[in-house]
């Protein structure tokens, strides 16, 4: 008992000590922080900032890119001068209780304080206008405790020497509205041209709200939709706070803003530098990107940057003359680290009229047949090889409709796409079909792939935009999904890279005003891809043979005395033009099309956008060793006929390939039961009608199957190819329908038991005799009737064995 008293003791003892030199030190603090000198505002805040200002260069560390606070930009006006809806609207959004409060508001610090504790780490403060004022002019972008103490202090000090007008006046003077523009009076001018008196309710709205993110909430970048969120928080904040009517409100919310062209201060590559600027901004904090004084260096290669601007512009205004497309874009990425080397987000960034400040590198789009390489790469992971035929024929794809293309129910909408060039080919190897970009080949090799293994592959590679698998049909591989340039680009890396992917990077290296490291690139490569799945890959786009039927010999996609890999794109509406290709050490994808999505001229991508790919491979490897990429090893010898490109059998006849694999292991076991794939007949049904035009064998039965025809052309054969079945076993009864007929209903009787009913849609049927025949006995009489859609019926019959001993 005596020890645990004394313990007690020793613990009260200790923590009023812990609680002594805590007020002690707060004391000394406090007065300390009071004998501060509080420096005159205007000087003070301008000779920081210039201190302080953030610097961006290419990767050799020498050239400028973007000078945050080059030629600081700011005209001190006083607050009568300022419109009124714009000091609402800054009171509205920032501080509430800015005329209330006595230059803090406890309750936000304390909720602060809660999120920081949690979080580890200085993340949210809680500043008031006041507070805001502080920490703008006097203070540094050092988030540590000691920093927040003098913030309130020095805030509650200003609040006793100046007038809450002066207060606003000068945070409104001072307050940062992306890179060099400072306080209200040069936004207004900058973004409107006009005074800060002069604004109206809307125009008001936008400049509250670009404080918080000034890079990401720019009106010349991608996030124009946040920033208009934010517009529209603004003026409910200020109807909520009685600053103006309902009415007022809403007709702010639609107004159309005009705002002027962005201005060329000196600024290089300002698509790349923006982004960059945005994503550091989210990580670091807008306080830290503006004031840290921060030495980035990114991975941008001017030299390059120039080169890809050059051709953009070139190219760009050919295009907007000769084929309606207003804009272009390109990406160049090294593959083997990641880094960002060249961006060009459009044909003119200072061309507001065509939106030229939007980065359409960012900019979700569809892919076209750009996309189908990670197709045929999850099949070629799966065990399909380069040889393997499919037969490129028009084919109905949903198995909701007939073979013939007809809906077997209303509200059905039937698939059947075409080529581009409307022709059909025939059985083609999977080689030729990608290198020659068929449609039709394509959609079945990601059926064959699977759409979920398909998208998988994509999103392993880099393509994040993609949603869940069952949100898309088999139109995915034509382009369906949306992506962007910047990551359609950093995948094909991937196929470049020997399937390693090295996530897309813009920096080298970041650091402080006084030198520290804050951050270094470091390599982070996974494996994502078999390495021979990525050569496979870059050796049929490579091949310029097995593209030659279509885009003839020596094409734009081709670079003399170069091995490059090559994929075109092009949407069905001619609204995106995509190219996107590669060395080992490489990969540049570019883009055409209109912002807007107006349709260009009715031109492939090889006509509209592979010409500018082509000038700038070709500048940019002018100068450059010759570079090879590794041979993927051949296909195995034992493989099945049709993975090895044998189509035709003398006994067999001539089938689609579901006849001969099980789609999701086609080395394995041949399939016992084809048609109980949902496509088999679709696919089978467009095989026939070739074979016998090009006077085939079109036998459709198994020589293990019990089969029989009718004068009309309808088959059906047992699976149990005339051998005894056990009654527990399964019988499978395939029913092949000719191209001529349509069939809306199928009946399947066992010694005149009804066993099942299906359709047209799914003909085949399958059954267990013990449960559905009532007296088995060894001869048991099959009768197949189908009902056409003109109400006529055909019967056939078929005899099932059973083995009841």
């Amino acid at each position: 008992m005596w020890q645990k008293y004394k313990i007690k003791d020793w613990l009260t003892k200790i923590i009023a000590l812990g609680l002594a030199l805590f007020l002690f030190t707060s004391g000394v603090s406090i007065l300390w922080t009071l004998t501060l000198k509080i420096p005159d505002f205007d000087s003070y805040f301008e000779d920081r900032i210039i201190a302080q200002s953030t610097k961006l260069y290419d990767r050799t560390g020498e050239i400028v890119l973007y000078n945050a606070h080059d030629e600081i930009r700011r005209t001190i006006i006083p607050l009568e001068e300022i419109a009124d809806h714009a000091k609402q609207a800054s009171i509205a959004i920032e501080d509430e209780d800015f005329y209330k409060h006595h230059g803090i508001k406890p309750t936000a610090i304390l909720r602060a304080f809660w999120i920081n504790l949690n979080a580890g780490e200085i993340t949210q403060g809680g500043s008031t206008i006041t507070q805001q004022v502080i920490k703008n002019t006097l203070l540094t972008d050092d988030r540590s405790l000691t920093r927040k103490i003098k913030e309130a202090i020095l805030s509650i000090r200003i609040e006793q020497k100046l007038s809450k007008d002066e207060i606003l006046e000068l945070y409104l003077n001072e307050v940062p509205y992306g890179g060099s523009i400072y306080g209200i009076e040069e936004a207004a001018k900058v973004f409107f041209g006009k005074s800060a008196k002069d604004i109206n309710l809307a125009e008001s709205a936008y400049l509250a709200s670009l404080p918080q993110a000034p890079s990401f909430l720019s009106p010349y970048g991608n996030n124009v939709e946040s920033l208009e969120k934010r517009k529209n928080s603004v003026l409910d904040k200020m109807y909520q706070f009685k600053y103006i009517s309902e009415a007022e409100r809403d007709a702010a919310k639609r107004e159309k803003v005009l705002f002027t062209k962005p201005e060329n201060r000196g600024i290089k590559a300002p698509h790349f530098v923006f982004f960059v600027l945005e994503q550091l901004e989210q990580k670091y904090g807008q306080d830290k990107l503006r004031n840290g004084g921060l030495n980035i260096i990114t991975t941008l290669d001017w030299k390059m940057q120039q080169q890809a601007e050059d051709i953009i512009t070139r190219y760009g205004a050919q295009n907007r003359a000769n084929y309606q497309a207003g804009n272009a874009g390109l990406v160049a990425l090294d593959p083997q680290t990641g880094d960002i080397l060249s961006m060009v987000g459009s044909v003119d960034y200072f061309d507001m009229e065509k939106e030229g400040n939007f980065n359409v590198t960012l900019a979700k789009r569809q892919p076209g047949s750009a996309f189908k390489p990670f197709v045929y790469a999850s099949a070629f992971d799966k065990g399909y090889t380069p040889e393997t035929v499919v037969f490129d024929l028009p084919t109905e794809f949903n198995t909701g409709c007939s073979a013939q293309g007809t809906p077997l129910s209303s509200g059905t909408t039937c698939y059947s796409p075409t080529n581009y060039d409307g022709t059909f080919s025939g059985p083609i190897s999977l080689r030729n079909a990608l290198a020659q970009s068929k449609n039709i080949p394509a959609v079945k090799v990601l059926y064959l792939s699977g759409m979920r293994e398909a998208i998988i592959t994509a999103r392993n590679m880099g393509i994040s935009t993609l949603k869940d698998y069952q949100t898309y049909g088999l139109t995915l591989v034509l382009g369906g999904g949306e992506v962007t340039l910047l990551e359609m680009t950093s995948a094909y890396g991937v196929f470049a890279n020997d399937g390693v992917r090295n996530p897309y990077n813009y920096i080298v290296e970041i650091k402080d005003s006084k030198g520290e490291t804050l951050e270094k690139y470091e390599k982070n490569s996974t494996q994502v891809l078999k390495p021979d799945v990525a050569r496979t890959i870059s050796d049929i786009l490579s091949d310029d043979s097995a593209r030659a039927p279509v885009f003839g010999f020596n094409s734009q996609l081709v670079i003399p005395g170069r091995e490059v890999a090559v994929k075109t794109g092009t949407t069905n509406n001619y609204r995106d033009a995509w190219i996107v290709g590669y060395t080992p050490s490489v990969v540049v994808g570019a883009w055409v099309g209109n912002n807007d999505n107006t349709p260009m001229d009715r031109r492939i991508a090889g006509v509209i956008v592979a010409p500018i790919w082509n000038s700038f491979m070709r500048q940019y490897l002018s100068d450059k060793p010759a570079e090879y990429f590794i041979e993927p090893e051949p296909s195995p010898s034992d493989l099945k006929p049709i993975l090895k490109g044998i189509w035709r059998n003398e006994s067999d006849g001539v089938h689609s390939i579901l006849y001969w694999i099980n789609k999701d292991n086609p080395r394995g076991a041949d399939p016992l039961y084809p048609a109980s794939d949902p496509q088999f007949n679709n696919w089978e049904y467009s095989v026939s009608n070739w074979a016998r035009s090009q006077s085939f064998n079109t036998n459709n039965s198994s020589n293990e199957s019990n089969s029989n025809q009718d004068d009309d052309g309808f088959n059906s054969a047992l699976s149990t190819g005339g051998q005894k079945v056990k009654p527990d076993e399964t019988v499978a009864i395939s029913v092949i329908i000719p191209s001529s007929q349509i069939v809306t209903r199928i009946e399947f009787f066992a010694e005149n038991e009804l066993l099942g009913i299906t359709t047209g849609q799914s003909p085949n049927f399958s059954f267990i005799p013990k449960d559905k025949i009532s007296n088995l006995k060894e001869n048991i009489d099959i009768k197949i009737v189908i009902t056409k859609d003109n109400g006529s019926k055909i019967t056939l019959s078929d005899k099932l064995t059973l083995d009841l001993d």
